[in-house]
């Protein structure tokens, strides 16, 4: 008896991948400001001390990542309705997220005390309910299309989209809040906060008025969350995507998160206005004055910019190299070399602004080729489960992604917080000490170069490549045909 039955043809229309990459959009709203401020937001706005900012990161988002994710994962396996198993998540989470994701990065009035508490309620509730959203979400892609082509083209699709929404919040995000709050940070973040909340749910719901769920477990399979569990712990490249996807987004937390550092207090403000005048000039001519008067978030800005659009260059190329060479060897080849660009940060004075757009650009295309790959390849990793096991657990195999989510992204930013303290940052301040100003440096380059590294050879034990996944395509037709 087959596993599982496809209620009709595995071609994806356009309008159907872009609807669906829209939920990574809205998703990557909130992920990206995460990546991108948190501890910023915490350490600057918010108010709070760097250690404790550090512990409240770590615990929460640890929690997040080994007690929602599993639960959530488990629960949506076993969600029966009229849309599917996955879509109802994406609908009944919209709302609720997006005024969570509002409420988290809002000041209010309270003692210090008063403060820690609402910010371990907010960032608790804004992990569950981002758990209960992108987990399906990202479970849908492994069963809209069984065909490996077509999920590599929606992953594309998917990626771009979250390109945009990086592009966005990492370049013009800070420019905006300093407008919007007219130099109240505070008020800045909770009105820019309000209108991507608004454009988030309605995002999500087109999303899942545009999708279908096409791959759906006949009535015949039946798995207790044991057996579940049982097939997690036996499958190894699920044990190596955990552990990989950990390591990548605790790169990508410090690292995202340590650059507003860097451009503040160890960049060479006269360099960074010298060589980013042109750009800004030409810019204005163009009609497109976005940036400000202030040179630190405008060259913040551009120097993110620069990256992102070549990450999306690398992104529309991965499907390419992927359908031609497999995932395995792309993504590790690739990252490798991403990570040659992030090492090289340690050798540059802070007046050689050149020499770190260039490598923020390098760095960028070469990761950008890995980025639709590693979403890619769990949904491989879903169907190895089933070509072993003859039964499919979609979403709790997803729940690796949003459990290295969840921990790389809390471990990171709870590190970049702690090294910060251990390297004497002083919050607010316009002056900072040596050892500060080195650890800045540090925490853009050695120190996250570290997880990258590690990942990339992870992948040498990783054994789904080209050759396989044509295996596992080929039998699980057949299988399904029966």
């Amino acid at each position: 008896m087959s596993s599982e039955t496809i209620v009709e043809t595995q071609k994806l229309s356009v309008l159907e991948k872009f609807g669906y990459s829209l939920g990574d959009l809205a998703a990557n709203l909130v992920f990206q400001t995460l990546v991108t401020y948190l501890a910023f937001f915490y350490t600057d706005i918010y108010g709070l001390e760097a250690n404790h900012a550090s512990i409240l990161i770590l615990v929460v988002g640890l929690i997040a990542a080994f007690g929602f994710n599993p639960v959530i994962g488990a629960l949506a396996d076993r969600t029966q309705s009229r849309w599917g198993k996955f879509r109802p998540w994406i609908l009944f989470t919209a709302i609720p997220l997006g005024v969570v994701a509002l409420l988290a990065f809002s000041t209010p009035h309270f003692s210090y005390n008063g403060k820690v508490i609402y910010a371990v309620i907010t960032y608790s509730l804004l992990l569950l309910l981002y758990a209960a959203n992108n987990l399906p979400y990202s479970a849908l892609s492994g069963v809209i299309t069984g065909n490996m082509a077509e999920r590599n083209s929606l992953s594309s699709y998917r990626f771009v989209a979250v390109m945009f929404a990086q592009f966005f919040v990492q370049v013009f995000m800070l420019p905006i809040i300093e407008s919007a709050g007219h130099g109240d940070k505070a008020l800045g973040i909770e009105k820019v906060m309000t209108w991507l909340a608004i454009a988030g749910i309605i995002m999500l719901l087109i999303t899942f008025f545009t999708t279908k769920e096409r791959i759906i477990p006949t009535h015949e399979q039946k798995s207790s969350l044991k057996d579940d569990l049982g097939d997690l712990i036996k499958n190894k490249p699920w044990l190596i995507m955990l552990t990989l996807t950990t390591l990548v987004f605790i790169t990508l937390a410090m690292k995202g998160g340590s650059y507003v550092y860097y451009f503040n207090n160890y960049v060479d403000k006269k360099s960074l206005t010298d060589f980013i005048t042109p750009v800004i000039n030409f810019l204005s001519g163009a009609g497109m004055n976005f940036f400000g008067e202030d040179p630190v978030s405008a060259g913040f800005g551009l120097f993110n910019a620069g990256g992102i659009f070549f990450m999306i260059i690398g992104i529309t190329l991965s499907k390419r190299f992927a359908d031609k060479y497999g995932k395995r060897d792309v993504f590790g080849i690739c990252l490798f070399i991403s990570t040659i660009f992030i090492l090289a940060f340690i050798f540059y004075p802070p007046q050689s602004v050149s020499l770190m757009f260039a490598s923020q650009i390098l760095h960028g295309f070469f990761y950008g080729l890995t980025i639709p790959l590693l979403w890619a390849m769990i949904a491989d990793v879903a169907d190895y489960s089933e070509w072993k096991n003859n039964r499919r657990a979609t979403a709790i195999i997803f729940s690796a992604m949003m459990v290295g989510l969840k921990a790389g992204l809390s471990i990171g930013s709870a590190l970049l917080a702690w090294i910060l303290g251990l390297y004497h940052y002083i919050p607010n301040s316009d002056v900072q000490t040596a050892s500060a100003i080195h650890g800045t440096k540090m925490l853009v380059s050695v120190y996250p170069s570290i997880p990258f590294l590690i990942g990339a050879g992870l992948l040498f034990f990783y054994k789904i490549n080209k050759k396989m996944e044509v295996q596992i395509e080929t039998d699980l037709k057949q299988k399904r045909k029966k």
